[in-house]
């Protein structure tokens, strides 16, 4: 995968006609747009190799297909670059607040090793699926993102749906909810909507080999090259029986067709959900036994000395310890924290000081959860038993719905609090 890009020479002239057309009148104006060097925006100008997201980002601003003048042939390098190779030494480096996905060019995503390599590796296999499962705010979207991102660079079409985002009205029967899929999926392609046609066939052998149909004689033929399908935040559908056991029984047959035949095979899925799986599927229909399993970590302690580095912090490992005694390594609250300090809007101790006070860094995050908590008693009853008790008797649904909220941790049959900070806040 060339981690390097340039212009192809007959495309120069082009690109920098582009330039004052898009209203930069200099190469500084864009530069400053992109917060890139200028010295990189003359490199891509004159046919010279640029990183790759540099790349992309200077052809979306001059309003080009990066894919049209991409001479791709400059180098070859790892798949994806190490902590070391990601610390970032500009001084006048942008600050970014977290907040959902952190974008691909973001210089504060932090590469989990060797988890990337292994994704960025299986989406190159024919008919792959790859499951990924951590709490919320671990950077599973951010994960999903990359790869998507990597399958559409080795010339894949790509689709992403969040079953958060699909209206409740879309889960009233397993019909409706395939038929909504098929054209997400379509409309995603800009390809013109052709269900009613396919349709005729559920009245006759059920909605899902409907829905087979229409990516195997339809979707799949039409773009004529291999499809990776991001399907986010699949746990919504453990709220419907009547949905999930034929979806995820169709989502398993797809990549089982995927073994023999060769229109599968340009089928790549990816599956991410929050929980483990808690609803009942046959061992033979389920997703979630196959493909290359991802459960996404905390962050280490070298991983947020690293970022703190990055977000130009002087730190030592006696402060690390300090952060990860009240958050753990908790993803989103490391990285709230570490924008705050360097913001200079206060200091660590001010921080450890007053965790879970209403003028904290974390009291929006903490008010989150607390009315999630709220609006269904029985996980707040839980948490309470959780914080209070040091073994408390739980169903094996709640333990994984508090899990999935990112509220706590599983150890065998023991259950804590997720950090301190949840701890304490709780107990107040």
């Amino acid at each position: 995968m060339p981690r390097s890009v340039k212009v192809r020479s007959e495309f120069i002239s082009k690109v920098k006609s582009s330039l004052p057309r898009n209203g930069y009148i200099r190469q500084t104006d864009l530069a400053e747009y992109l917060q890139i060097s200028q010295s990189t925006i003359s490199s891509f100008l004159n046919g010279k190799p640029v990183d790759y997201l540099n790349f992309r980002e200077i052809c979306r601003a001059l309003s080009l297909e990066w894919q049209d003048i991409a001479d791709l042939t400059v180098e070859t390098s790892p798949i994806t670059p190490t902590i070391s190779d990601s610390k970032i030494s500009s001084s006048n480096l942008s600050l970014e607040h977290p907040s959902g996905q952190v974008p691909l060019d973001s210089a504060f995503y932090v590469v989990r090793s060797p988890i990337e390599e292994r994704c960025y590796e299986q989406i190159n296999q024919p008919g792959a699926l790859i499951r990924i499962k951590s709490p919320r705010q671990m950077g599973k979207s951010s994960l999903l993102a990359r790869i998507i991102d990597k399958s559409q660079f080795q010339g894949d079409s790509t689709v992403t749906l969040d079953f958060q985002l699909a209206a409740g009205q879309i889960f009233v029967s397993l019909d409706k909810f395939l038929r909504w899929f098929c054209a997400s999926v379509g409309l995603a392609l800009n390809i013109p909507n052709k269900i009613d046609e396919y349709w005729d066939l559920a009245s006759i052998v059920g909605s899902s080999m409907a829905c087979k149909a229409y990516f195997e004689e339809y979707l799949l033929p039409t773009i004529n090259k291999p499809l990776t399908l991001g399907l986010d935040e699949v746990d919504k559908i453990f709220e419907y029986p009547e949905i999930y056991r034929d979806f995820f029984g169709l989502l398993r047959a797809l990549h089982e067709e995927g073994k023999r035949r060769e229109i599968w095979k340009k089928l790549q899925l990816i599956i991410v959900h929050s929980t483990e799986v808690y609803v009942p599927l046959d061992i033979n229909q389920s997703p979630f036994n196959v493909g290359l399993s991802i459960e996404l970590p905390e962050f280490n302690s070298k991983q947020i000395l690293d970022l703190a580095q990055r977000h130009q912090l002087n730190w030592n490992d006696t402060d690390v310890d300090q952060l990860m005694t009240l958050v753990s390594g908790h993803p989103f609250l490391i990285r709230l924290t570490l924008y705050h300090i360097a913001s200079e809007n206060i200091t660590l101790n001010q921080i450890l000081e007053n965790s879970t006070t209403p003028k904290s860094i974390f009291a929006e995050h903490l008010r989150r959860q607390s009315l999630i908590l709220t609006q269904q008693p029985e996980l707040a009853e839980a948490m309470k038993d959780i914080v209070n008790n040091s073994n408390p008797t739980l169903s094996t649904v709640t333990k994984f719905k508090l899990q999935s909220m990112g509220l706590i941790k599983l150890q065998g049959d023991n259950v804590f609090p997720r950090c301190n900070l949840y701890r304490q806040f709780l107990r107040i």
